[in-house]
């Protein structure tokens, strides 16, 4: 009975999110687009995105990483075993400890940002471009403490099973990065050039602090008040710290990943890295909506059974959101495959944003479609981990999946000549060949894992995800087939039709072929209507 409202609570928690993450997303693209419209995908963009690439990918592995999955591992421990106030002094040593590390982190980002610079473009971008870039990083590199913050609130949230407060606070911080750089960056220069992307550095401070401020009234509400404890040497800071090391390393795997993804990009001249972090940012829109949500619902659930020695409950909770990663993940690969053209440019061709980048991004964004359930999926399976104390398990396999991204990147960028597209489909690659590994070792670790029901369920799926298939290709040979020659408005109502008859035919027949989560769904749905109607 346990598990079932478990599952139960996890199914609502994780439509919470969703929507939460979904507003925060959608606000991305809108950032995403509002600046790629003022740069376009040149020189300009290009030393922005490197600038905030650094800050972001020690956010990602310190942070909403290795920091938060330890973070909430332990402190939902300390919630079930020793009650609330041992978990808030655990919190108060935890804050503390990150606030002094990440202010020595970030002075020291500060002065060395040259060197940093210099290492992330391979020391092949031009004086100018590498100055601003060095300018930028510089204005840009406290971020990371901010949101280091903002991600302990989240994972105390989350872990009293708060979950729409923390979800949404990522909203503000896109708020803040174009209204505030937006705003600042017109100040400094109506023309938009290299001057006013300082105002867009500023506004992503903005957003950065309006993050972190936005979660407190909640975080009071369920009980805390920080006071500041300097006394580190405590059991429970000892796990937080023993669960990051393992983390880091693992988690550093991808954050590598990125860094010599980042660094054949940058060797390619201008537009690379523009087409490929236009094209990863649309990719995540789906994972941030689906993989992310069920990861952060699934995480304090399988930590709570995992603590209590419910191995039963930890493998129903773990098999049943990877399903789920696949139901919502599968439909959104294909369709960011078939249709990313027209998406590419309903999103982001204008201003100075032309068809021709548009082609570039959409040769990326099918390439990145190809690892999106493996992406997903990992966000679900590899926190699960750290509940069960196999810690150095990711961490092995990601020293594998380092070599490994280093090979198919040389292979297929520069031995097969596919450019920026072979940067993509390795990382694709790489993430599927990840999750395997760890799917697998999972298996053993649990003895069982509901295997042949995943298996059978991905069947169900698949042929669904034949019919979806078949509905893009219409839309695109029947009414998206001229879409460069289209109005706006006429690209985005045509691209809408599609998206939405290709749902409805998806969902429909997932349904038809009794895909149990798409059941519980609409049982969810159709007991919510009986009582208010009643």
């Amino acid at each position: 009975m346990a598990a079932a409202h478990d599952q139960q609570a996890s199914t609502r928690a994780t439509g919470v999110v969703g929507i939460a993450i979904l507003c925060s997303r959608v606000l991305g693209l809108i950032r995403e687009q509002v600046f790629a419209g003022l740069f376009g995908a040149g020189k300009n963009l290009d030393a922005f995105l490197m600038a905030f690439r650094l800050p972001n990918l020690l956010r990602d592995l310190f942070a909403e990483g290795a920091l938060s999955t330890a973070f909430i591992t332990t402190f939902s421990k300390k919630i079930a075993t020793e009650g609330d106030e041992s978990a808030w002094r655990l919190a108060n040593k935890v804050v503390t400890l990150t606030a002094v590390f990440m202010s020595a982190v970030t002075v020291l980002g500060i002065i060395f940002a040259p060197q940093l610079v210099d290492l992330l473009t391979w020391w092949s971008w031009p004086p100018d471009k590498t100055a601003l870039t060095i300018l930028l990083t510089r204005i840009m590199w406290p971020f990371m403490f901010l949101v280091s913050l903002a991600a302990l609130v989240m994972g105390m949230l989350n872990a009293k099973h708060v979950f729409g407060a923390p979800a949404m606070a990522s909203s503000y911080f896109n708020l803040g990065s174009i209204i505030g750089g937006v705003a600042i960056g017109w100040w400094l220069d109506p023309h938009f050039g290299a001057p006013s992307l300082t105002g867009l550095a500023i506004g992503t401070l903005i957003g950065g602090t309006w993050q972190l401020i936005a979660q407190f009234p909640t975080l009071w509400r369920v009980g805390y008040k920080y006071r500041a404890d300097f006394q580190w040497r405590d059991a429970g800071v000892g796990t937080v710290l023993t669960l990051m090391g393992p983390a880091v390393i693992a988690a550093s795997a991808v954050q590598v990943n990125v860094l010599i993804n980042s660094g054949f990009a940058a060797s390619l001249g201008n537009g690379p890295v523009s087409w490929l972090n236009i094209a990863f940012r649309l990719m995540q829109l789906p994972l941030g909506i689906f993989g992310v949500a069920i990861g952060t619902v699934t995480l304090p659930l399988v930590s709570k059974s995992a603590a209590v020695g419910n191995m039963d409950a930890f493998r129903a909770i773990l098999a049943r959101g990877i399903r789920l990663a696949f139901l919502l993940t599968i439909p959104s690969a294909i369709g960011l495959a078939m249709l990313a053209s027209p998406i590419i440019s309903v999103i982001y061709e204008h201003g100075r944003f032309t068809a021709a980048m548009t082609r570039q991004t959409a040769g990326a964004l099918q390439f990145y479609a190809i690892g999106l359930v493996a992406y997903s999926a990992l966000k679900v399976l590899t926190p699960a981990f750290y509940a069960i104390d196999k810690r150095k398990t990711p961490m092995n396999v990601s020293f594998l999946a380092i070599g490994l991204n280093l090979f198919l990147n040389w292979l297929f960028t520069f031995r097969l000549g596919w450019g920026h597209r072979g940067l993509a489909f390795s990382t694709s690659l790489v993430a599927t060949i990840n999750f395997l590994l760890l799917y697998g070792l999972m298996w053993r670790h649990t003895r069982r894992l509901e295997t042949r029901r995943m298996l059978a369920g991905l069947g169900k799926i698949c042929v669904a995800g034949v019919l979806l298939a078949l509905v893009c290709w219409a839309a695109n040979h029947w009414w998206l087939d001229a879409w460069e020659r289209l109005r706006f408005l006429e690209k985005l109502s045509a691209l809408l039709v599609a998206i939405v008859v290709s749902s409805i035919t998806f969902f429909s027949v997932a349904f038809l072929l009794r895909v149990s989560e798409v059941q519980d769904v609409v049982d969810l749905v159709t007991r919510r209507f009986r009582n208010r109607r009643l």
